[in-house]
């Protein structure tokens, strides 16, 4: 069963090509996803790679190692946590409608 892990602190230079050959060494790996900001379309540092066989070696051996520069830092993913209600309902707000017989 494929493994998920999450890879923090990338240098922000980081393709995903680099990435995949890091963890290659260590067994099949099935994908590999570098987040960007949604705004600027930046490196955020961080991304997730997901292992067919070999991650509990690739976190052993990778996490704190040196990379680009940077120190990583590798675990298994967990699962993304629910947001938060924010309050926002979105909709309109105002009252004007328009026609009215006026």
């Amino acid at each position: 069963m494929a493994k998920k892990m999450y890879v923090g602190n990338l240098p922000f230079s980081a393709t995903e090509d680099e990435v995949r050959e890091l963890f290659e060494q260590f067994g099949t790996v099935t994908s590999v996803n570098l987040v960007n900001d949604r705004d600027t379309g930046r490196p955020r540092g961080f991304g997730f790679v997901e292992m067919e066989d070999g991650a509990d070696e690739a976190i052993n051996e990778l996490n704190d190692a040196s990379f680009g520069g940077r120190n990583l830092k590798v675990n298994e993913a967990r699962p993304r946590e629910p947001r938060r209600d924010s309050g926002y309902r979105g909709g309109g707000g105002g009252g004007y409608r328009g026609g009215g017989g006026w």
